[in-house]
């Protein structure tokens, strides 16, 4: 016990953000998860809020730090349960690179239907932020510009858009 805790306080040591950030990120995706759930359509930022028990400001605030401590692995999204329940990561299984994987394909083919099909059910503005930054790869400034705000709120419209399709992808593959 007290050489897991050893290891777990080291571990803590070496992360750079804060652990309120984290449980922040958290509560705002349980939030959203489950108003999206009962609503049928995407949360508004004061339903979060009142969700969450918290001003628009604080949800504003704790989407702007949690904006500056979010960082995916892309590997997250390719990996699987087994039968015996561990994750396994599909980049993991291919045996030869080189050789082309019909099963992969369709893979990717599913797995690009299903982020088009999050995407497409996000707000207009998120959908625009997302559309401006990934596919015209404009900057959070240049965004703003666009959109006629600052690059602050870019970036918190920007993390709300990622956290909803972080929920609603974990949330289908609990589904599956």
């Amino acid at each position: 016990m007290r050489i897991k805790g050893a290891i777990i306080d080291e571990l803590r040591s070496l992360d750079w953000v804060p652990r309120s950030v984290r449980a922040r990120a958290r509560e705002v995706e349980r939030a959203n998860a489950k108003l999206e759930h009962l609503l049928q359509r995407a949360p508004t930022d004061q339903e979060i809020a009142d969700e969450m028990g918290i001003t628009l400001d604080e949800l504003n605030d704790s989407l702007l730090a949690i904006s500056h401590s979010s960082i995916v692995a892309l590997d997250e999204l390719w990996s699987v349960s087994d039968s015996s329940g561990d994750q396994v990561s599909l980049m993991d299984t291919i045996e030869d690179p080189n050789a082309p994987d019909p099963s992969r394909a369709l893979d990717v083919g599913d797995l690009k239907d299903r982020i088009a099909d999050s995407i497409a059910k996000l707000p207009e503005r998120e959908k625009l932020v997302i559309a401006l930054y990934y596919y015209e790869n404009l900057t959070l400034r240049e965004i703003g510009e666009v959109l006629g705000v600052t690059e602050s709120r870019v970036s918190q419209m920007h993390t709300k858009a990622v956290l909803r399709l972080r929920s609603r992808m974990q949330e289908e593959s609990f589904d599956d």
